[in-house]
């Protein structure tokens, strides 16, 4: 059985299309296309459905494909990680490292990033931004190393915590809100009639957020998605509507455009968490960016979901579960 088969195979069922998994491999589909049929005659069971003998444009696994892919992937994973250990015996000179970075918490790990090349300049880094929820999901598909996601952490992954700041009110200082600059916080029920900016549908911030409001009887009404924090801002500016943003970016804002005030009843918080799956054969490089990680932020590993809290991180910032994630 040929491991280059199995990948073919396995791009296919990732992706749901021949054509998608070609462009992907940067190969023609009929050699996907044959790279299958002869990995199907050999296993001796069809892997994908097929419409009148002719497999569909959207292909689905069969149950034996299921269970195919599954173990192609502990394959494939274990051909990469032989690979990186002979590429860099007695040093860490080559290799690839898959990071996943939701874009609310790029600037915070950026500096980690940073020094990690600095200290291993022969290993590549590749960077998929997206929400927290999709860095999660592509943790779980073997899609990335390691990720950057939301705190509490899932209990199929390990973590090391990155942050912890309470979301603040960011709103238009003209208005309603003129004169409120000066209050210690503002209630979350308060903000029940306001149109809402929230984030893109892959950040799991705003299933936080959600179910904030909803323990204190209302759905928060959308105005507008967005998944760059500084066009939220620019729009709240414009009068669009308002945002819940980390009091680490709503400090930095300009207070005679902005009001920024920490939300209470209930207090919600923003935990960043650097993870890793559980049970993955983490390579040379991902082994090296797990320990760079927690020299980098002094943390300890992070608490998983359902764990109790109670921990205290970095600048004595407490780490944990997040009740409200």
């Amino acid at each position: 059985m040929e491991l280059r088969a199995l990948k073919y195979f396995a791009e296919v069922v990732r992706l749901g299309s021949f054509t998608a998994a070609a462009d992907a491999l940067f190969v023609t589909q009929p050699t996907v296309s044959k790279m299958v049929q002869v990995l199907e005659d050999e296993l001796g069971v069809p892997l994908l459905a097929r419409d009148d003998g002719r497999r569909k444009r959207g292909v689905t696994p069969t149950d034996a494909g299921r269970r195919v892919y599954a173990r192609a992937q502990e394959m494939l994973a274990t051909e990469v990680l032989l690979r990186d250990d002979l590429e860099a015996l007695g040093d860490l000179t080559r290799g690839s490292l898959t990071i996943g970075l939701p874009p609310l918490g790029a600037s915070l790990v950026a500096p980690a990033i940073a020094a990690f090349h600095k200290q291993w300049p022969g290993v590549e880094l590749k960077l998929l931004e997206s929400g927290a929820r999709a860095v999660e999901r592509a943790l779980r598909e073997g899609e990335l190393d390691v990720g950057i996601c939301l705190a509490p952490v899932p209990d199929d992954m390990e973590g090391i915590p990155i942050c912890d700041y309470p979301l603040h009110l960011l709103a238009p200082r003209e208005g309603r809100w003129q004169g409120h600059s000066t209050q210690s916080s503002v209630r979350l029920a308060d903000l029940a009639d306001e149109p809402f900016l929230l984030y893109g549908e892959t950040f799991q911030l705003n299933e936080t957020i959600a179910q904030a409001c909803r323990s204190v009887g209302f759905t928060p009404r959308l105005a507008c998605r967005s998944s760059q924090w500084d066009l939220i801002v620019t729009l709240v500016e414009c009068g669009m509507g308002i945002a819940l943003l980390p009091a680490l970016y709503g400090e930095r804002l300009d207070r005679r455009r902005f009001v920024s005030l920490p939300i209470s009843q209930p207090e919600i918080r923003w935990q960043l968490v650097a993870c890793w799956r559980r049970h993955a054969q983490l390579s040379r490089a991902a082994r090296a960016w797990v320990d760079a990680t927690r020299e980098f932020f002094g943390a300890a590993p992070a608490r998983r979901a359902g764990a109790s809290t109670g921990g205290k991180g970095r600048k004595g910032k407490a780490v944990g579960r997040n009740p409200q994630a």
